[in-house]
């Protein structure tokens, strides 16, 4: 609770304390009441009680508490690209995926006092990002924060017309600034996509279309990439996603995070993670869960 700015406290406490008297309506977001995050856990499940979290690590750990029944958590950004780094959370959470959202961004600046005396923006390095060529032509500063909305109630709090947040129009609501610009981003396709989190994987039900993430280590030799994702084209596996990462400082093994189009009991999805499974050292799926929008 002290970590968030103290306009957003009471709001936090009003919300904490309404998921812990419904934890299997709860679902936890990162970021303090206003974030994105917020506005996609309102958009993708209506009924639920959003739990804010100050970090990633936070709102897993709710879900595993069972103080939540589910947790949402931005993974990437159409202008911005990864958000969360999804394959170093998950996998020793015992957690799995089982939907995906998508949000369209819109940032808007508001601050305390007029635009013309702001001369920097406070907000997450993602939202930044995303309006660096607005913020550079206006001259304003860019000063990170934990997350967009929690910059919202941190401005609010410092009362300085120098200083104003880049968030969610709601945030300017809840914490009493002024809207000074709106739609601000550099692009107009700016979209997020979440991913949620459950302690229960359900399981394929339904006719799809299923996404399925998983991770793997391909193993230390010439060719091993090429040789592990050969099966996936073979078998008329569509892969969306693919991004490496090192663990740890061996640099020694590339280890990669995929998102593919079926499921794990498609004829073609099961022949490509055999022969996934053959050229790499581990493969370890993250879950399977519903489209929620057609991939190419």
């Amino acid at each position: 609770m002290e970590n968030f700015a103290a306009p957003a406290r009471p709001i936090v406490a009003r919300m904490l304390a309404e998921a812990d008297a419904a934890p299997a309506r709860a679902v936890a977001f990162q970021g303090a009441p206003g974030a994105n995050s917020h506005v996609a856990v309102r958009e993708a499940f209506p009924d639920a009680l959003p739990l804010p979290c100050f970090s990633f690590d936070d709102a897993i750990d709710a879900v595993k508490e069972g103080r939540a029944d589910r947790a949402m958590i931005p993974i990437e950004n159409s202008l911005h690209g990864r958000v969360a780094d999804i394959h170093f959370l998950l996998p020793e959470s015992g957690l799995s995926i089982i939907g995906e959202h998508f949000l369209a961004i819109r940032h808007t600046l508001m601050g305390t006092g007029p635009i013309d005396g702001v001369r920097e923006a406070m907000s997450h390095p993602q939202a930044l990002g995303q309006c660096r060529h607005w913020l550079k032509a206006h001259g304003i500063a860019q000063v990170a924060y934990p997350d967009t909305a929690g910059a919202a109630a941190m401005v609010a709090e410092l009362a300085d017309p120098k200083v104003a947040a880049l968030a969610p129009a709601h945030a300017a609501e809840l914490y009493g600034l002024n809207v000074l610009a709106s739609d601000i981003a550099d692009a107009a396709h700016n979209m997020t996509r979440f991913v949620v989190l459950s302690r229960d994987a359900p399981g394929v039900t339904g006719e799809g279309p299923f996404m399925t993430s998983l991770i793997f280590e391909v193993k230390n030799i010439p060719a091993a990439l090429y040789k592990a994702l050969g099966g996936f084209a073979t078998n008329g596996v569509n892969m969306t996603k693919l991004e490496s990462y090192q663990r740890e400082a061996s640099f020694s093994a590339t280890e990669f995070y995929a998102d593919i189009v079926g499921s794990p009991e498609d004829a073609g999805v099961i022949r490509a993670l055999e022969e996934l499974g053959f050229h790499s050292k581990w493969v370890r799926l993250l879950g399977t869960y519903p489209q929620a929008r057609p991939r190419p």
